[in-house]
């Protein structure tokens, strides 16, 4: 098994850093650490997470208000994105419906 990370959920990881960040300096590279683990993680509980918007499992973050949204393809856990859930819910449905 394998883990792919595409560009819009890099991007997804840049903008909670660059938040995090400016809240704390070191706070962003924390968030990053906290989440590449959480990533990480899916190498043995992918498949085990709810599934949302008929199409991705969504795997909450352990230590940030985060989730990750990904899909089984193959032997490849790909991951789409990274949401903070905090912010309206219906931006999270504009981007993943």
């Amino acid at each position: 098994m394998r883990i792919e990370i595409l560009e819009s959920a890099r991007d997804d990881l840049r903008l909670g850093h660059a938040f995090y960040e400016q809240q704390r300096p070191g706070l962003g590279n924390y968030f990053l650490d906290s989440l590449s683990s959480d990533i990480e993680s899916l190498l043995l509980s992918a498949g085990m997470h709810p599934i949302h918007f008929d199409r991705y499992l969504r795997m909450l973050s352990k230590r940030f208000p985060f989730a990750v949204y990904y899909r089984l393809e193959g032997d490849t856990v790909r991951i789409y994105a990274v949401l903070d859930c905090r912010r309206d819910p219906d931006r999270t449905v504009e981007r993943l419906a």
